[in-house]
């Protein structure tokens, strides 16, 4: 993975080069640990398309700025830590998936900015990041909407351009 993810192998593998050397790669991995595998499958739904026997744990989109901003400041409102929106340098997977299961048995779940990853964003329009959370988060976000900016002249305006 370090090399991968830096220089590669010469002559056998093409390296992301998104760090100068796989000593970086590793020194900036060291604190991620990898969440329990919950079965064999990884299941990604719709909400709108879940049983109602199924628990989600993480909620991610894929959007444009002006949904992300909305999303970002849901998820900021109802809390002091300025830095609930964390966007770490990680795989488009690791944006989407590893990042916020680790996020999800905090006290103080965060927000997880994506998919700035060079290899990723072929497969993504152009106007597009990811933003994902742990499912707790996502209720409380739902919970503050009716309260939030979104009831405010400047959502309004905002939300015309969508």
């Amino acid at each position: 993975m370090e090399r991968f993810l830096s220089c590669g192998i010469p002559g056998k593998e093409e390296g992301l080069r998104l760090k100068k050397t796989p000593e970086l790669v590793g020194a900036s991995i060291v604190d991620h640990t990898p969440f329990p595998a919950g079965g064999r499958f990884l299941v990604a739904s719709r909400l709108d398309r879940l049983d109602a026997d199924e628990n989600p744990e993480v909620v991610a989109w894929l959007a444009q700025p002006d949904v992300i901003s909305a999303l970002f400041h849901l998820a900021a409102f109802n809390s002091a830590d300025r830095s609930i929106v964390y966007s770490p340098q990680s795989s488009g997977c690791g944006a989407l998936i590893n990042y916020p299961m680790g996020e999800k048995e905090k006290e103080h779940p965060r927000a997880i900015l994506g998919m700035f990853d060079i290899s990723a964003r072929p497969y993504v329009k152009k106007d597009q990041l990811s933003f994902a959370v742990p499912f707790r988060l996502f209720e409380e976000m739902a919970g503050n909407m009716e309260e939030s900016f979104l009831i405010t002249a400047a959502w309004d305006k905002v939300k015309q351009r969508l």
